[in-house]
């Protein structure tokens, strides 16, 4: 059971549910290749500086992996935000694009690894039979598969797939900045050689800035900056790391800089906002204890 506050990663791989009784307050996650969608409610996403709002009728795609800042707007008691996401196997992806011969939609596709596209009814039955699987577990294992798979292809064809088709396909720019981008996730802590960055992704250096930035919405060196802040503060939460000792494990060698930069980003200094997170995980454990010895 979903309590006021609540991600719930299911038995299925790759879908995780999530429910909200009150608008958030801004905050960071780290998204992975996924597809989004809210049954009830609206979300605001903010990638560098582009901005994505989407609701019922929109999903939300994400082709790469993208450091977001993410806020729910519409959510209340009696109307809950409800949603989930649901992570997309990019090998599936690609071997798809080959079976159903898509690639050649894509000609003029460009834009950032994000993109919002109509929630049909279509991608809605295929939600509603997902989570209906979660009632007969036996199933799982091999209608699972096949309902993902349903997934996989309506997005690969609606509107905005070409952003999923240009990340996925060899090489294509899109392809060429994923791999940037992973090499950044590997190599977070080290400095920023932009010239090593171009070569990992086989790229020019002014190609790769343009490329990246018309896909991240952030230049390298921006995008690794949050990717250093994001993991800084899952340090500083999970690992129970002080400020200092975060910033040093990311990559940091000034901690004026670092705090000044958090702040800029999660809008409160480190120890503050860590300490706010926890405090408000902890009212949200309270809570779920006492609905479950309820039941």
């Amino acid at each position: 059971m979903l309590d006021d506050h609540d991600d719930l990663v299911t038995s299925i791989p790759g879908l995780t549910l999530n429910r909200r009784t009150s608008v958030s307050a801004p905050g960071s996650y780290l998204y992975e290749p996924s597809l989004s969608m809210i049954v009830q409610g609206s979300k605001r996403v903010v990638l560098g500086d582009a901005t994505y709002l989407y609701d019922e009728s929109r999903f939300l795609l994400t082709a790469v992996n993208l450091p977001t800042i993410t806020q729910v707007l519409a959510a209340t008691p009696e109307e809950p935000y409800i949603s989930i996401l649901l992570t997309l196997d990019l090998v599936a992806a690609k071997q798809m694009i080959a079976d159903v011969d898509l690639a050649e939609r894509d000609a003029a596709a460009e834009g950032t690894g994000m993109a919002t596209g109509p929630a049909t009814a279509a991608l809605f039955g295929a939600l509603t039979r997902l989570i209906e699987l979660l009632d007969t577990p036996k199933d799982i294992p091999i209608l699972g598969d096949l309902i993902q798979r349903e997934f996989l292809y309506r997005v690969l064809t609606s509107p905005a797939g070409a952003r999923l088709r240009q990340i996925v396909r060899l090489g294509t720019q899109g392809n060429r900045i994923a791999c940037a981008i992973n090499w950044l996730r590997d190599n977070y802590a080290r400095p920023l050689r932009i010239e090593e960055l171009a070569e990992a992704s086989g790229m020019g250096v002014s190609t790769l800035h343009h490329h990246f930035r018309l896909l991240t919405a952030m230049s390298p060196l921006q995008f690794q900056k949050h990717l250093r802040l994001h993991e800084a503060r899952r340090l500083m939460l999970s690992e129970e790391l002080d400020a200092g000792n975060a910033s040093l494990r990311v990559g940091y060698e000034s901690a004026t800089q670092f705090n000044r930069e958090y702040r800029r980003l999660f809008g409160a200094p480190p120890m503050r906002d860590v300490k706010a997170l926890r405090l408000t995980s902890a009212v949200q454990l309270g809570r779920s204890t006492r609905t479950a010895v309820q039941l």
